[in-house]
């Protein structure tokens, strides 16, 4: 698109969208900023997920939005945009963030959801667009799309929020009873946001008490949420006693770069289908990601250092896949995935394909992981 035409001065990435949404979205920003390394090249994101961000040099300026704004915080988001690019970005196809586009660039790109007559404006708006597809792309892929469209180079790496040593180092000492430099531990992060993406209580017990038996330090992580916090603390509690000081909860207490710097240190990680999951694989930990619903060839973490044009996923292995750094385990059932939200299809749902996910697999699982976490880049076993 800009092969023979002056790069874009200026350029908005709108993504809008949830941590991990945005997080699969920094191939594209890297895509963006290897092509045109003067640009200036900003992110509008909602207010919540701006952390998982930090220290990313790919972007000049990071513009929070509301994820429902009043008229008030409207206004002032729109002067801050309007007319601002030469060229505006959205890595979805929803009708806000296409309105945002078609307001701040004077070019537009972006998705659009499919053919139907009522997303006419968008196609019309965009000088080019393409096509949302939710069952067989994988979502960063999707978004390199973009980078086709604008003629750019595709760059495949995510980019993890990332802060100095002095930004983090004294805060996470501070919250361990170790330095976590200094000493090989587990992250396990065991409540996603929704019910349905849920592993049980007891596989989580169950494992937390196989990695300490195999001499683990073990680090419970999840978010700010009073009910995430709550059952972090409840989950530790089971392992007082003899392993006092082996098993801390630090859920609620970490930023998204803090988070980063520990993954990065972690001997391995194991959690379920949530942000968090997409970070440890962007991190390079050996991460055992816990799938029910959800097709992984869409949404499964994207692994360290795979550079390929296709899913690194098959839509469902009764075993396991593992590709570099990811091994990805799921529930088994004739219905997996079902793509929907739980058995009942709403977030508040069960998952039967996670509900009788037995430790067993799971730790078997984590042992194949460890034996394998040091093999060949491309490693794919199913």
């Amino acid at each position: 698109m800009f092969a023979n035409k002056a790069p874009p001065k200026k350029v908005l990435l709108i993504a809008t969208q949830q941590i991990g949404d945005v997080l699969l979205c920094t191939p594209l920003l890297k895509s963006m900023r290897m092509a045109w390394p003067n640009a200036i090249i900003d992110v509008l994101v909602y207010k919540n997920t701006s952390g998982i961000l930090a220290g990313n040099a790919d972007c000049n300026n990071v513009i929070e939005s509301d994820n429902h704004p009043n008229l008030s915080a409207y206004l002032k988001l729109l002067k801050t945009i309007f007319k601002q690019y030469d060229l505006a970005v959205t890595s979805q196809g929803n009708d806000r963030a296409h309105q945002y586009a078609f307001l701040a660039g004077k070019t537009r790109i972006g998705l659009i959801p499919n053919l139907k007559r009522k997303h006419w404006w968008k196609k019309i708006s965009c000088k080019r667009w393409s096509l949302l597809e939710e069952d067989n792309t994988h979502t960063v892929i999707q978004n390199l799309l973009l980078a086709d469209l604008m003629g750019i180079n595709r760059q495949y790496e995510l980019t993890p929020p990332n802060l100095s040593s002095a930004d983090v180092l004294p805060r996470l000492n501070q919250l361990l009873n170790f330095s976590f430099s200094d000493t090989a531990y587990t992250i396990v992060h065991p409540l996603p946001m929704w019910q349905y993406k849920r592993w049980t209580d007891a596989g989580w017990i169950a494992l937390i008490q196989h990695l300490l038996d195999k001499g683990h330090q073990v680090i419970i992580t999840g978010g700010p949420a009073i009910a995430e916090i709550n059952y972090g603390e409840n989950l530790a509690k089971n392992f007082l006693g003899s392993a006092s000081g082996k098993v801390i909860s630090l859920v609620g207490k970490t930023s998204f770069a803090e988070m980063s710097a520990l993954l990065t240190q972690s001997k391995l990680y194991v959690g379920p289908d949530t942000a968090t999951t997409h970070l440890a694989a962007a991190c390079g930990t050996p991460t055992l990601a816990i799938f029910g619903p959800t097709n992984p060839v869409k949404w499964a973490p994207w692994p360290f250092g795979y550079h390929q044009e296709k899913s690194p996923w098959q839509r469902f292995s009764s075993q396991y896949q593992l590709v570099n750094n990811v091994m990805l385990l799921q529930g088994r059932g004739v219905c997996v995935p079902c793509h929907k939200a739980g058995c009942d299809n709403h977030n508040n749902s069960h998952s039967r394909c996670l509900d009788e996910l037995p430790a067993e697999r799971v730790i078997e699982a984590l042992a194949v992981l460890l034996k394998y976490k040091s093999a060949a880049p491309l490693l794919t076993l199913v």
